[in-house]
């Protein structure tokens, strides 16, 4: 527990530096937030907020697993959890190039819808079955999942796991992306999932899993120092789907990716307003949201940014400690 908590104030620290001298060179280089015109107005003041901001968590992360890496090789010899921890990095920071690129076009190209969906969704796609073909035929973890709340585990047959991981982890980063809208909202509500997992790694004993949340949620931690409202550097959809990715990766290792529907039920509720809102509005030409995500809604029934990141991220916590006394 000691070696964990070094670790994530080392990613803290690192964090902090680079966003120190990072931000400013985001702010010459332009790299600006593009406020899409049909999001609430009380965005356009952000227009022109640095963003790819998701670049700090992962050079943070980075930096740190190159320091476990070498620890576990070259000083406790211990080099099955380097090549875990590492084949889960490696997969995070698949999911966080795909946003990288949409990034890239968002603020270089000027566009703010950024790549086509279809072409983000199959990024996502491939970097998901690479992993998972990896979890299942290169380390041989096993299909079986945990049931929270029964404490039991199943199997599940190869050809059924492997779209149902592929599905949890594509469901798990979109989610993140969708609750990226306002100040500190997602890093905020991810650091706490990412807490709960890392909690759950250390009372298993999943040293690789324990690690990598440690990393990534003293990054996070870090970053929200500059991405509280209101925010000086924005994620962009570099650190949503480089988080959304984590916290999945961390969930298939642990072989609890149905815990996700507890620990990551604001996420969920961000995906399922969006959802909803396009159905019923096909159908009616009504919205039953003001606007969607759900964080849009409360924003123009007259919250604060402040109240919304507060208020979500203390339901996070409270069902993440469902979540971790379901096991």
């Amino acid at each position: 527990m000691e070696f964990q908590v070094k670790i994530l104030f080392m990613t803290f620290a690192f964090t902090i530096g680079l966003s120190l001298v990072m931000i400013p060179l985001l702010k010459r280089l332009k790299v600006g937030q593009q406020v899409r015109d049909d999001g609430p107005e009380t965005h356009l003041i952000k227009q022109g907020t640095p963003t790819m901001g998701g670049i700090i968590i992962a050079i943070a992360s980075i930096l740190t697993c190159i320091f476990l890496y070498y620890y576990y090789t070259h000083i406790t010899i211990e080099p099955q959890i380097a090549k875990h921890f590492l084949g889960m990095l490696v997969a995070t920071i698949g999911m966080g190039l795909v946003g990288l690129i949409d990034d890239f076009k968002k603020v270089v190209l000027k566009n703010t819808k950024g790549i086509s969906p279809k072409a983000k969704l199959f990024g996502l796609l491939i970097v998901s079955t690479a992993y998972v073909v990896y979890l299942v035929y290169g380390l041989k973890i096993g299909t079986d999942i945990y049931i929270p709340f029964i404490k039991e585990t199943i199997t599940l047959p190869v050809w059924f796991y492997i779209p149902f991981a592929i599905f949890v982890l594509l469901g798990a980063t979109n989610a993140i992306n969708l609750t990226d809208g306002i100040d500190g909202l997602s890093s905020s509500i991810t650091t706490v999932i990412l807490t709960a997992f890392t909690v759950i790694a250390i009372i298993f004993n999943v040293k690789e899993v324990t690690l990598l949340g440690s990393c990534i949620a003293g990054a996070c931690l870090g970053f929200l120092l500059f991405n509280l409202y209101p925010s000086k550097v924005m994620m962009g959809d570099t650190g949503s789907l480089f988080l959304g990715g984590a916290i999945s990766i961390m969930a298939l290792y642990l072989k609890m990716p149905l815990l996700l529907l507890i620990v990551a039920i604001v996420p969920i509720l961000e995906t399922l307003s969006v959802m909803i809102q396009v159905i019923h509005f096909k159908r009616t030409g009504k919205r039953i949201f003001k606007m969607a995500p759900l964080h849009h809604h409360f924003e123009l029934s007259g919250w604060r940014e402040n109240k919304i990141v507060s208020v979500f991220s203390i339901a996070t916590l409270i069902v993440c400690i469902i979540g971790i006394l379901s096991i």
